[in-house]
C-alpha cells in the first residue's frame, strides 16, 4: 500500500484568493475531495491532477511530491 502524496495545493489556492468552494468548483469537484486532497487524505485521480496543473500554471511534480527522491526513482 503506498502512501498519500504531499501537496501544495493549499497554497496554491490561497495565493489566488479563492476558497475550497471556488477551487472545487473551477476543478468540477466537490468542495470535500478538495480540501481531503489538501489535507493529504486522498490522492487525485491523474485526470484531476492534470486538471491542477493546467489551472496553476506548473508541472504534476511542481504541486504534488510522491516522496520518492530523484535518486530512488532513477533506479
Amino acid at each position: 500500500m503506498s502512501a498519500l502524496m504531499k501537496n501544495i495545493l493549499r497554497i496554491l489556492r490561497t495565493e489566488k484568493g479563492w476558497s475550497q468552494a471556488e477551487l472545487a468548483d473551477r476543478l468540477d469537484v466537490s468542495r470535500q475531495s478538495v480540501n481531503a486532497i489538501e489535507t493529504g487524505k486522498y490522492d487525485p485521480s491523474l485526470p484531476l491532477a492534470f486538471a491542477i496543473a493546467r489551472l496553476f500554471g506548473r508541472s504534476i511534480e511542481e504541486i504534488f511530491d510522491d516522496g520518492v527522491g530523484a535518486a530512488e526513482a532513477a533506479e
